[in-house]
């Protein structure tokens, strides 16, 4: 494992330069992706359609994931983040013309949904292994809440941006929307330095570099000698089979089960944004328990409070939805930003492309097993059944990850590497 560089004492100012931009091109894309949802919900009406169009979004990091990973080892990660937001802003630019000329069709969404998704495939590990690179590690965590801060604020302001967009122009326009704030994030980039990460410590200089699938092995043993992330993995696996459908058929949920229209949408997506916001404010102030594992865990108990209510809630009772699904979003801060926080300060720079990729690929490897079944079974039986077993998967896990050595001690027995001092699962946080 080769050493982390020294960060310069104002790394603030180039590492929130790039941030902002990348802020800005979030907001266009939380806008379209409302638009498109809505679009599709109200042309088809179609659970199956929705779930297909969630399942064509995830394709591109199941099956591209840890490739996309190793090549962003390899290459430049500024040059990464330049194409990937070049190449959303192209393809958004013909979905706008398309919709110009009236001739759009559902594949066709479908189609730009794959390519938005394949540029996060390659834009997220870029900046993500950029953060470790660029951030001192005791503020990894401080700054994974200000993510998730970042990430609730959006779907505060997305929707109902969305909406607006939406009532004031056509689709065309909403997407040129996109295209002008992907631009705008590619604009930083060409000016702020990016650290590369060293070289491997046991390269050798002149020999020939490793085939790209030697380096997704590479990941694959690094990952599977991490037994307490291993184990981490093959829960999010379970529960992702639930969780997934739970949130893609959320606009159908509205339409059908609550008779609301794209403003009860609206308010529902902000709700869980203002629960994301004051979760990521907390967890970026606080940083969280001295073990990340303890929030991440409390934090998936929380999450099956909300679905386990939200799943329950009556077609008449629409501000219990509201209330369940604020708590919702108060749990995924406490779960993605330590989970972050816990990759990017135990795996080595110049891997860390490659595993978050894979680790991103194989925690969503079963959600297409849940959006598969989701959209026959709920036009069939229902769409309340996947939040209840989402919230029961979920409970049942976040219970158990306390009990389990490997998952409690992940943070100390890490990649292969048994510590000397791992601290008992019954020591208090």
């Amino acid at each position: 494992m080769s050493d982390k560089p020294v960060i310069p004492a104002n790394w603030k100012a180039p590492f929130f330069t790039i941030w902002t931009g990348q802020t800005i091109s979030l907001i266009g894309s939380q806008i379209v992706q409302f638009a498109l949802v809505w679009y599709l919900t109200e042309q088809t009406g179609s659970a199956t359609v929705l779930a297909t169009a969630t399942l064509v979004a995830m394709l591109p990091m199941i099956v591209f994931g840890p490739f996309a990973g190793a090549l962003v080892d390899r290459w430049n990660r500024r040059l990464v983040m330049i194409a990937a937001d070049g190449a959303v802003a192209l393809a958004s630019l013909w979905l706008a013309y398309m919709f110009a000329i009236d001739a759009v069709q559902v594949w066709q969404v479908y189609l730009i949904m794959f390519i938005r998704a394949l540029g996060g495939a390659f834009q997220w590990p870029a900046m993500q292994a950029s953060t470790t690179l660029m951030v001192p590690e005791q503020h990894l965590t401080r700054v994974a809440g200000m993510n998730q801060t970042l990430n609730g604020a959006l779907n505060i302001v997305g929707p109902p941006l969305g909406a607006l967009a939406m009532s004031l122009m056509p689709l065309s326009g909403v997407m040129m929307v996109d295209v002008g704030t992907a631009l705008l994030a590619v604009v930083p980039l060409l000016f702020v330095h990016i650290p590369q990460p060293a070289a491997p410590a046991d390269a050798v200089a002149g020999a020939p570099r490793p085939s790209l699938w030697a380096d997704v092995r590479g990941a694959m043993r690094y990952v599977w000698g991490w037994p307490g992330m291993l184990a981490l993995i093959g829960a999010a696996m379970v529960f992702k089979i639930a969780l997934t459908p739970a949130f893609a058929l959320l606009p159908l949920l509205v339409s059908q089960h609550f008779g609301g229209d794209a403003a009860q949408l609206g308010l529902l997506e902000a709700i869980f944004g203002v629960g994301v916001v004051a979760s990521g404010l907390l967890l970026s102030v606080w940083g969280g328990f001295r073990r990340r594992i303890y929030t991440l865990l409390t934090g998936m108990l929380i999450l099956s409070g909300g679905l386990l209510a939200l799943g329950l809630t009556p077609a008449v009772f629409f501000a219990m939805a509201v209330g369940a699904v604020l708590v919702i979003g108060l749990a995924i801060p406490l779960i993605d930003g330590p989970m972050m926080a816990i990759m990017q300060a135990s795996v080595a720079p110049e891997m860390q492309g490659r595993v978050f990729m894979l680790m991103a690929s194989l925690v969503s490897l079963t959600s297409p097993i849940g959006l598969a079944i989701a959209g026959p079974v709920s036009d069939s039986v229902g769409l309340q059944v996947w939040y209840l077993t989402a919230a029961v998967l979920c409970g049942v896990i976040g219970v158990a990850g306390f009990f389990i050595p490997v998952i409690v001690n992940v943070e100390q027995n890490g990649h292969g590497e048994v510590a000397a001092e791992a601290v008992p699962a019954g020591e208090p946080v």
